[in-house]
C-alpha cells in the first residue's frame, strides 16, 4: 500500500488468518532488531479506513473459500526496502549468487536475535539493490512468529528461527562473527525494550498490558541465555558452522 508519507508498505491487518498478536510481534521484534543494529525494514503504525476497504476488492482475505474484508482501524506496516521503481527486490537469491551480497555477514546477527526472540518460523529475507548496481543488500523481514506468533511463548529448539540454508553461515568462524549484534543484545538497556513494547497499540493485544508485561521480562531474562541458545544449534546435526575453530 502506497501511505500518505508516500512510501510504500507491506501492510498486515488486525485479522488476518494467522493471529491478531503477529501484528505487535512484528513491531517489537522489529524495533529490537533495529535497536541491535541489524538491516531491518522501518516500522510504522498504519491507520486503514473503512471507506478505502468497502471501495477495494484486494483489500480482502481468502479463507477457507470464503471471503473476509480486511478489518479497518490500525495495522501493522513494513516499509518497502527499496522503492518499487528505483530497484529490485528478490525474497530468493541463488546460492550461487550470495557472492554478491555485500552484508552475508548480518545473518549471524539475526540468528542471534531470533534465538532471543524465540522465532518459531524459519528465517525471511529479502534480497534488494538499486537501479545500476551489482551488488544486493540483505534485509530481515517477517517476524510474525517471533515469541512463538500468538502464543509468546519460548519453545527453544536448535531448528528454530534459522535460515534454510547452511551458505549463509559458512563466514562464522566462531565468537567473533556474532559481534557486534550479540553483545548489543546481551547488554540492551531494559528501557528500550519497554519502549518498543510501549509503541504498540493495544488492540493488537486485546488491551491485556499484564500479557505485554509478562513477555518483556521474559525477553529481559533471556538476553543472558541467547550463547546457549547458539551453540545448541551449533552442535546439531545440521553442522551449520562448519568453519567454526574454538579459542
Amino acid at each position: 500500500m502506497r501511505c500518505s508519507d508516500d512510501s510504500f508498505y507491506v501492510v498486515k491487518f488486525i485479522n488476518n488468518p494467522q493471529h491478531m498478536r503477529v501484528l505487535a510481534n512484528e513491531l517489537l521484534a522489529t524495533r529490537l532488531a533495529e535497536a541491535a543494529g541489524l538491516p531491518v525494514p522501518a516500522t510504522d503504525v498504519v491507520e486503514v479506513g473503512d471507506w478505502l476497504i468497502q471501495h477495494t476488492p484486494e483489500l480482502s482475505i481468502q479463507l477457507a473459500g470464503s471471503t473476509i474484508p480486511c478489518q479497518p482501524g490500525l495495522q501493522f506496516g513494513s516499509r518497502y526496502v527499496v522503492h518499487p521503481l528505483q530497484g529490485q527486490v528478490l525474497d530468493y537469491l541463488p546460492m550461487e549468487c550470495l557472492g554478491q551480497v555485500r552484508n552475508l555477514e548480518t545473518f549471524a546477527g539475526i540468528l542471534a536475535l531470533d534465538k532471543w526472540t524465540g522465532n518459531a518460523n524459519g528465517r525471511q529475507a529479502a534480497f534488494w539493490r538499486k537501479l545500476r548496481e551489482r551488488k544486493y543488500t540483505a534485509s530481515f523481514i517477517d517476524q510474525g512468529y517471533c515469541f512463538n506468533a500468538g502464543d509468546w511463548t519460548f519453545p527453544d529448539t536448535p531448528m528454530r528461527g534459522v535460515y534454510a540454508r547452511n551458505e549463509v553461515y559458512a563466514g562464522i568462524s566462531g565468537w567473533e562473527s556474532f559481534e557486534p549484534w550479540l553483545s548489543r543484545i546481551e547488554n540492551l538497556n531494559d528501557d528500550v525494550v519497554w519502549s518498543a513494547a510501549g509503541d504498540i497499540p493495544p488492540e493488537w493485544y486485546a488491551g491485556d498490558w499484564g500479557a505485554l508485561e509478562n513477555l518483556a521480562r521474559c525477553l529481559l531474562e533471556r538476553r543472558t541465555g541467547v550463547r546457549e541458545l547458539i551453540t545448541a544449534f551449533r552442535v546439531s546435526a545440521r553442522n551449520p558452522f562448519p568453519n567454526w575453530r574454538e579459542n
